[in-house]
């Protein structure tokens, strides 16, 4: 989804949801990708016929990092870039908790609230957002996460502690 509002307007959403995405399924392609990427060929998340016998998951399940990294592509879904920002930085995360693993084939989408936007000195917006990665049909969430952006709205600009 692209942005419809802006940096302004976003103000005004502060203490409310952004948006919930939508699914997607997690497939054992993609944790076989992810392993690869990060050298980390864990067979609990790799490995079907070992997961399966051997663990109390039935099979795979995904990485907790490869969940955590699916925060990106939810927030494009649920809007959270401003039309009015040239580019934005990851910045940091304050918390983050994994609560329920994600086993291959299941599906998951996220909640997201913007907790607090901060105006800083060099023009730059630093939002502070809550997010929740739902597992369908589970009751308990994959994980949470208190996630921080850093909006740069003159794109020739860059933050000296960035």
């Amino acid at each position: 989804m692209a942005a419809l509002h802006s940096i302004e307007a976003m103000r005004a959403r502060v203490g409310t949801e952004l948006g919930t995405s939508g699914w997607i399924e997690v497939k054992q392609s993609m944790m076989d990708q992810f392993a690869c990427a990060t050298l980390d060929p864990d067979r609990l998340h790799v490995d079907p016929e070992w997961a399966t016998s051997e663990t109390p998951y039935g099979g795979t399940i995904a990485f907790g990092f490869w969940t955590l990294s699916m925060l990106t592509c939810f927030s494009h879904q649920v809007g959270m870039w401003p039309m009015d920002a040239a580019y934005a930085l990851n910045y940091g995360l304050n918390r983050v908790r994994w609560i329920h693993p994600v086993k291959i084939g299941a599906k998951i989408r996220m909640r997201s609230t913007l907790a607090e936007m901060t105006e800083r000195t060099d023009g730059s917006v630093l939002i502070r957002t809550t997010n929740v990665i739902e597992i369908e049909g589970v009751a308990r969430p994959a994980l949470s996460a208190e996630w921080l952006g850093l909006f740069m709205v003159d794109a020739a600009a860059a933050p000296d502690d960035a």
